[in-house]
């Protein structure tokens, strides 16, 4: 039977623009994208997203109020979808068993139940966030469990492999999307109505169709292989500096053997964003469970040279000013994670301002599209002590690059934003 209605739990960075491009293509599909977090909802549902992604508000502003809906009435659309999509958070575990490397299913599993105990037709279910190889077992037993009679729950594994700044681009033109059901008649009946959605505007020999484990898989295992290419280059720069090697020519040299590439082969401070630390941690954690310590080993060395390279970045900063950066101002410049997104999860700019703050630096901050309680957020450290008013001290946010390097004693380039080229900075 073909998908008519879609719910999508979860207005995060991957529900929302993916549920807004599939509603974007699939006129025929009625897509509700839900939340509890009512001011969510609300900037979805105004001139002002709570997402920047290049594309996204001219899609959004399309379909809304046509075949896309926004809203907090989760039960109400969860009991009108064919097909449901939970793209709630995965966050690593702060505390208890796994803590620093597991990732938390709560929320996955809080949607899940809300899903079994409100359900009254049968569904497909599509896990969608970042989870960690079984996660849909784990679904599976709860829809299980929960359900009534005559009701039948089919599980889905459909990773997203979105870039934050390219997500629009890479949603209305992937490199592939990946599929992964059971293998039994239900389950492959599943993913080809999901599939069926998708070639409403992909090209059927993209949309690639696995087990779900395989699918599960998949999602850490990219994100580790591309991380894992920048720790690389980061490794190489730091031998580069001690010989006197260039390391951009050194990347491009390796670049150029069709077999390397060039992509994700540019030296900086280390990477940043939503996945490819959490990914990276949930390999490391999914090998010990399964008695691979050195293949845990292994991929934890690629989390640990990134962490190093902006040790290392600070360090020379410091040894450059005489060894000491007490009183002087450094200008900050970026502070997203990378070019093009507003998103700022495990962003370097954190580590280095931290780190400079500890120095007692002053700090001049400018991000053309960070907002300034958000950097005070992720610079106030949350939990046991609350350290605001320390971080407003040292730290100031300016409302362009000339203003934050005016008088500074270092300019510090984090995010490669167009507008810091040199051709657009004097």
């Amino acid at each position: 039977m073909p998908v008519r209605n879609i719910c999508c739990i979860g207005a995060g960075y991957v529900g929302g623009p993916t549920c807004s491009v599939i509603a974007y293509k699939c006129h025929d599909i009625k897509v509700t994208i839900v939340d509890l977090n009512q001011a969510r909802i609300d900037a979805w549902n105004s001139d002002n997203l709570p997402i920047y992604e290049p594309g996204l508000d001219e899609i959004v502003f399309e379909r809304r109020g046509k075949n896309l809906f926004f809203t907090t009435d989760v039960d109400g659309a969860i009991q009108e979808a064919d097909l449901i999509f939970v793209s709630v958070n995965t966050p690593t575990k702060k505390s208890g068993m796994g803590a620093g490397m597991a990732a938390d299913l709560a929320y996955v599993e809080g949607a899940t139940r809300r899903i079994a105990e409100v359900a009254k037709s049968s569904k497909i279910v599509v896990e969608k966030s970042t989870v960690p190889c079984r996660t849909a077992q784990s679904m599976r037993t709860i829809l299980e469990a929960n359900s009534t009679p005559g009701i039948h729950f089919d599980i889905c594994s459909n990773p997203e492999f979105l870039a934050e700044g390219t997500a629009i681009k890479d949603l209305l033109n992937p490199d592939r999307v990946l599929i992964g059901a059971l293998q039994t008649p239900e389950g492959i009946a599943a993913q080809k109505a999901l599939a069926e959605v998708y070639t409403h505007w992909v090209p059927a020999d993209r949309v690639i169709t696995t087990n779900l484990w395989s699918s599960e898989l998949s999602k850490l295992a990219a994100n580790a292989l591309l991380a894992q290419r920048i720790s690389s280059i980061n490794a190489l720069s730091a031998i580069c500096e001690a010989t006197g090697a260039d390391v951009d020519e050194v990347a491009y040299a390796c670049g150029r053997d069709s077999r390397i590439g060039s992509k994700f082969l540019k030296a900086s401070v280390g990477f940043g964003g939503s996945c490819f630390q959490k990914d990276i941690l949930n390999l490391v954690y999914l090998s010990e469970q399964l008695h691979l310590p050195e293949v845990a080993a292994y991929w934890k060395q690629v989390v640990i040279m990134n962490e190093y390279q902006k040790k290392r970045f600070v360090r020379h900063i410091i040894s450059t000013l005489f060894n000491t950066i007490t009183n002087k101002k450094i200008a900050v410049l970026g502070f997203a994670f990378k070019k093009d997104t507003g998103d700022t999860r495990e962003a370097a700019a954190i580590t280095l301002i931290k780190d400079f703050i500890q120095e007692h630096a002053r700090v001049a901050v400018y991000d053309p599209k960070v907002d300034h309680e958000q950097i005070f957020r992720d610079l106030s450290e949350p939990g046991i002590v609350d350290n605001r008013k320390e971080v407003e001290k040292h730290v100031t946010i300016c409302a362009s690059a000339y203003e934050a390097c005016h008088d500074a004693d270092a300019v510090v380039l984090v995010t490669e934003w167009d507008e810091f080229k040199d051709t657009a900075l004097d």
